[in-house]
């Protein structure tokens, strides 16, 4: 009974151990700007994309870590308009 006790145990401590791997988020970030002024409205838009890896973290540690999709909006002034979106991907 004890072997069968011990074999448990085992069994169960490396499922919990191989649950625990390395993961990398992958975040893109797109900043965009519209102005205008009258009829005249001009566009532009830049990217960053930031990569930040965990070693040895679970599967719902690192959904929490990693964001999917956030957006900002704000002005800056009554004539330009920002939109930032992050889009995060965990592998």
């Amino acid at each position: 009974m004890k072997k069968i006790t011990l074999i448990a145990v085992a069994l169960i401590a490396v499922s919990f151990a191989s649950c625990k791997k390395a993961k990398t988020c992958s975040c893109t970030t797109t900043y965009t700007t519209t102005t205008t002024s009258g009829s005249f409205s001009s566009t532009s838009s830049s990217s960053t994309t930031d990569v930040t890896s965990y070693d040895k973290i679970s599967s719902g540690d690192a959904n929490v870590l990693c964001p999917k999709t956030t957006t900002d909006t704000y002005s800056s002034g009554s004539n330009t308009n920002h939109v930032d979106t992050k889009t995060c991907t965990l592998s």
